[in-house]
């Protein structure tokens, strides 16, 4: 099936590692980032992870799952326009009957000597696990990319968590993290450069949904960027290996007692070296883009006293950090990035020697097990380095429950007991075993430049792709920095949906919906008495309705007491754009109060 594509991928490779050497030759002068053209988009976190995947790669595997099902449409909408990867080639996708199907043809492919990728998360991933034991022991260099979500337990979920990831952590895949859009265009790309120069399989994840569908404004590196930094000897190197007729080789035979043991521990010098060929790949996309990336990164004080070690949600944690040390506060966070193989030396150099304390989160939750995988790890690391800190895990964001400012200072706040509360939930009120832990009110840790907007509309109505399109025109258009995010259930039109758009200077790290919105939007009329509609409206803020109720009178008589009063007590401005239309000119008057027309009046605010 794939012959033909491996004798040209082989091909075009030779061709393309050639050119850029004579490229190399020519220059006497070392290049450095500033020369980096970068190209500045709205994207969501599937297209910034699929766009990195699509320029290293020669084929996809796939079959869709949400939340990851967009990286392979926008994988096979690219390649049917031909775009062409780094290697001169359009990329291969194919759609197989069942994930299980997927995970066996990319092995296949593997095995034919084709740099493999496939999209996936949740049950998806579970029946994939059997092959990733299979493409792991025959060290082949595929990359798995992962919106992470919910492995359904008591009830179906679609929203985000980490379980489907952690259990897949012993099939011997490399697990690398992304936190935030920007980190899924570079991570993805760090993830394909490190798997064909360590020959162990990556598992890339991000958080499904929070970061799968947020449009935020990043940086994309360019096809021909990625060129200058491919490893060509590597890849070369790895097709040579392929399973070919003319120099053939046997590959996954049985073994028995004598044998399987010591072929198991012959690889373990591959996971030895592999953090380093990680970091290495970091340096690289550093070199082009000025990004820099470590297998552990930390913020903070310098000598902070109280740390938070997570994954998946460090970009929030790293706002409030920021936001604590300006005011008095001696605090940092540590950003995991590779979680498999777990570097004991890397994780010792990132946590500064003054912590006393270090609080894990987790976004998952292992019944009957003494800790959760990070957790667990972090304690075995800290114990085996001789370091002395109490160290206690918690879990955030199960289900996709939102992971705000107040509960990370709620976090470091239990570390200030004598005695902090270990095993502990931060989001909810556990009245049953009491393992949660109290966080205050909001806590606004924004700079006072971010404007923040939340959009009420339903399903089918236009307003989700109009507040994605309204960040794409800003971003497109001038030089703030925006981001979008919407939440809604799994009804297919008809059901609630609330857009949450901020938009400022500075690149916006909130993974965490609007709780001060300056400007709030209902496009349904009926919600006003079903939800409180401005409880996040700030005082003097903006409110639009959209509804029939034409005059002043007519709002009195419809809007519930409850409304009134908090649009009073907020001090706002009330727009009713209906009402205004409805005095144009029968020639001009606007039809439909959806999407677009919302969206103009959006702006004019």
């Amino acid at each position: 099936m794939f012959a033909n594509a491996i004798k040209q991928s082989l091909k075009s490779s030779v061709i393309a590692s050639r050119s850029l050497n004579l490229a190399m030759a020519k220059t006497t002068s070392t290049r450095f980032f500033s020369e980096y053209k970068s190209v500045r988009a709205a994207i969501d976190g599937n297209e910034a992870a699929a766009d990195s995947a699509y320029n290293v790669s020669d084929a996809a595997i796939l079959y869709p799952i949400s939340p990851s099902s967009a990286m392979g449409e926008h994988a096979d909408a690219w390649a049917v326009k031909g775009r062409k990867n780094i290697f001169g080639n359009t990329l291969r996708v194919t759609e197989m009957q069942s994930e299980g199907g997927a995970a066996g043809a990319l092995h296949g492919a593997l095995v034919g000597g084709l740099l493999g990728t496939t999209f996936t998360a949740s049950q998806g991933m579970m029946l994939m696990i059997p092959n990733m034991y299979r493409i792991a022991g025959g060290l082949l260099p595929a990359v798995i990319h992962v919106a992470s979500r919910v492995v359904s337990k008591q009830a179906l979920s679609l929203l985000c968590e980490h379980s489907d990831v952690m259990a897949t952590r012993q099939t011997g895949f490399a697990i690398l993290s992304s936190h935030c859009v920007q980190e899924a265009h570079d991570l993805a790309l760090v993830a394909h450069l490190s798997a064909i120069t360590s020959s162990v399989p990556f598992l890339h994840f991000f958080d499904g949904w929070r970061v799968s569908h947020e449009v935020n404004s990043i940086s994309k590196i360019p096809c021909e960027e990625v060129a200058k930094i491919y490893p060509y000897e590597a890849a070369n190197d790895f097709r040579k290996r392929a399973l070919n007729p003319n120099h053939p080789y046997q590959r996954g035979i049985a073994q028995s007692q004598d044998i399987y043991m010591q072929n198991c521990v012959v690889a373990q010098p591959y996971y030895d070296a592999c953090p380093e060929k990680v970091q290495a790949a970091m340096d690289k996309v550093a070199s082009i883009t000025g990004r820099q990336y470590h297998l552990f990164d930390y913020v903070g004080a310098p000598d902070a006293d109280r740390v938070i070690v997570v994954m998946g949600a460090g970009t929030t944690v790293e706002e409030t950090v920021n936001y604590l040390n300006k005011h008095g506060e001696k605090v940092g966070v540590v950003k995991v990035h590779l979680f498999r193989p777990f570097s004991r030396k890397h994780l010792d150099a990132a946590i500064p020697k003054s912590v006393k304390k270090i609080c894990v989160l987790d976004r998952c939750r292992e019944d009957g097990a003494p800790g959760e995988p990070l957790y667990l790890d972090v304690v075995a690391t800290m114990d085996q380095l001789k370091r002395k800190a109490t160290i206690v895990g918690g879990q955030i964001g199960l289900g996709g429950k939102d992971f705000t400012p107040a509960m990370v200072k709620g976090c470091f706040d239990n570390l200030n007991l004598a005695e902090p509360k270990n095993r502990f939930v931060v989001g909810v009120n556990d009245d049953l075993c009491h393992t949660s832990i109290p966080y205050g009110e909001t806590l606004h840790t924004l700079p006072a430049d971010v404007k923040q907007c939340i959009f009420w509309g339903y399903g089918s109505d236009g307003t989700v792709g109009a507040s994605h399109d309204a960040v794409k025109m800003i971003v497109g258009n001038t030089d703030f920095n925006a981001q979008a995010y919407s939440v809604y259930d799994a009804h297919k039109s008809g059901g609630l949906t609330v857009s949450h758009v901020r938009v400022g200077k500075d690149p916006i790290q909130s993974e965490y919906l609007v709780q001060e919105a300056d400007y709030v939007a209902c496009h349904n009329s009926t919600y006003v008495r079903k939800f409180h509609m401005v409880k996040q409206l700030k005082e003097g803020g903006i409110f639009v309705l959209n509804s029939p109720w034409n005059t002043v009178e007519e709002l009195e008589k419809n809007l519930p007491n409850h409304l009134k009063r908090d649009l009073a007590l907020n001090m706002a401005t009330v727009s009713n754009p209906p009402a205004l239309w409805a005095k144009l000119p029968p020639k001009i008057a606007v039809i439909s109060v959806t999407r677009h027309d919302l969206r103009v009046l959006f702006h004019m605010k």
